[in-house]
């Protein structure tokens, strides 16, 4: 499993660790949020130049001043990479800082501040070798003791960090310091995914003087301006241990909504904007001079049905549920038609991901099942979703489930709340409700949504048979082995779990065609994870 920089150059996570989704949503600023959850942006070594044929790319052309238009945050925006959850939190996380790994375009786990990495027997000592030659902004080198202070910071327990929850094993005084290139993780507990976890959008390294009103990263872009709550500017790291970025500087303009973006972009006032609507996606196609970045991503929108009170605590219940969505129906309705089907698991991307027939719609034997549970066509449950927290083609989702369910007998009570309901106190307690997942593969996400002590276990799934399968993936470092025992624990929840997992989302973000080099990004990352190293204009 050793890994090396020669072999790729770069790797991300969106992430989307949800440890902050109660203040990722409280107040109006947060519309339809990230994938966290999530992975974004930062600057990937040893990518290739963007080519012609990649987004109608020729020869780069160096200057300019390129203007992005995201999602508006608050006056809390903050440049500190390890707490941020709003857009633009995230957005500074990716430009100006990296973490030790990510992954790469094509989900492959890549190093990049570390040239090497490589676990022991079973994944409970790592060591990581980091690449030389880099600088902070302050033309400062980044060493070992930088990597030690950063994991020090996220894992303190007085104040733990976004990451933390993604970092099994990792706790205090578990990084040591080898050499001034060499760090070694000898974790509470082995932890075959590690080398992932670090590639979480809030594990990013920061350097040991580091301060959040005068922030210094590593990435290709350095910050010159800070206006939270309206916009931040950066301009070209020149001494950028990769290729610099072909633009001089890149401004980031807050927008409070969609409509406001989108007409910041026909104007020509940007040239690039980020969550574009999928209701606006034809208006875009159809515009000359503007393009639409529509990333297929493993991105997901669950309904999510607790396990332990009725009528959910009967599988049959569960299965019927399942039975009742008609997803592309779903898809073609609350998504534009732009997304895919899902099947009721949530690891796109994962090479343990089994292959299970798909799940169609099948309202008789819906029909048979919940009769069985002793609901024969009186059965009325309470949905709950929000606007706010979700955005609206999620609650354009749910009315579909409503009118599908009546099919089966089923009687849906949409209740719709706003975002500080709906991730408050009475979050995570909700029997039938929504929510939101970005990118991750089966283990990351089970640490986050479905072990029984997860953060954010929202369907209360407890699982015996599961759990051990999980367990023992987490201690397995063949991938073979590893693949076998996520598919055996895919199969269970596939086939008793709490989630209908009904779509993969895409991605809908725009640009001008005056610029090109933007990335198609499969972890569900605003306009290609912002990552804008190989944006120029032409």
């Amino acid at each position: 499993m050793h890994m090396s920089s020669d072999e790729k150059g770069f790797v991300w996570e969106l992430a989307g660790t949800r440890v902050t989704r109660r203040s990722l949503l409280k107040g109006a600023a947060a519309v339809g949020g990230l994938a966290a959850l999530g992975p974004v942006a930062a600057a990937c070594g040893g990518d290739e130049e963007p080519s012609e044929g990649e987004n109608g790319a020729g020869t780069p052309n160096k200057g300019g001043d390129l203007v992005v238009g995201i999602v508006g945050g608050s006056a809390k925006d903050t440049a500190d990479p390890h707490i941020g959850s709003y857009e633009p939190d995230i957005a500074i996380q990716y430009i100006m800082f990296e973490g030790l790994t990510m992954w790469d375009w094509d989900m492959n786990l890549q190093p990049l501040l570390a040239e090497s990495f490589e676990p022991n027997a079973d994944g409970s000592v790592w060591q990581f070798k980091l690449r030389d030659g880099v600088l902070w902004h302050d033309g400062s080198p980044v060493t070992a003791d930088d990597v030690v202070f950063s994991m020090e910071r996220i894992v303190d327990p007085a104040d733990p960090k976004v990451a933390s929850a993604a970092l099994t094993g990792v706790g205090p005084g578990t990084v040591k310091k080898v050499d001034e290139r060499t760090v070694e993780f000898q974790l509470t507990t082995a932890n075959v995914l590690l080398a992932e976890n670090l590639a979480e959008r809030s594990a990013k390294i920061i350097p040991v003087t580091f301060d959040p009103m005068n922030p210094v990263g590593s990435g290709p872009f350095k910050m010159v301006d800070m206006k939270p709550g309206e916009q931040f500017k950066w301009e070209a790291f020149a001494d950028y241990w990769d290729t610099p970025p072909y633009v001089d500087t890149l401004t980031m303009v807050e927008f409070a909504d969609d409509t406001a973006r989108i007409n910041a972009l026909s104007s020509g006032q940007i040239q690039a904007m980020s969550q574009l609507p999928k209701s606006q996606a034809q208006v875009i196609e159809g515009t000359d001079g503007l393009a639409l970045l529509n990333a297929e991503t493993g991105g997901w929108r669950p309904f999510t049905m607790r396990i332990d009170v009725k009528p959910f605590d009967d599988v049959r219940v569960r299965q019927a549920f399942r039975l009742i969505v008609d997803r592309q129906q779903m898809i073609d309705q609350a998504y534009s038609g732009i997304g895919a089907v899902a099947n009721d698991m949530y690891a796109r991307y994962d090479a343990g991901t089994p292959d299970l027939p798909q799940r169609e719609q099948d309202i008789e034997q819906a029909k048979s099942l919940l009769k069985q549970a002793g609901y024969d066509g009186d059965l009325t449950v309470e949905l709950v979703t929000s606007e706010g927290a979700l955005g609206g083609d999620e609650v354009a989702a749910a009315q579909v489930f409503t009118e599908q369910a009546k099919a089966a007998g089923v009687t849906v009570k949409l209740k719709k709340v706003d975002a500080g309901v709906f991730y408050g106190e009475d979050y995570l307690t909700w029997p039938f409700a929504q929510d939101f997942w970005a990118t991750r593969g089966f283990l990351a996400q089970a640490s986050q949504g479905t072990m029984p002590d997860a953060p954010y276990n929202e369907t209360h799934w407890d699982n015996a048979e599961w759990l051990a399968l999980v367990q023992q993936a987490f201690k397995t470092v063949d991938d073979a082995e590893r693949n076998a025992l996520i598919s055996q624990a895919q199969e269970i929840e596939y086939n008793e779990g709490g989630y209908i997992v009904w779509a993969w989302r895409n991605q809908l973000d725009a640009y001008s065609e005056t610029t090109t080099g933007y990335k198609m990004d499969k972890l569900a990352g605003p306009i290609g994870r912002m990552y804008f190293k190989d944006v120029y204009f032409v």
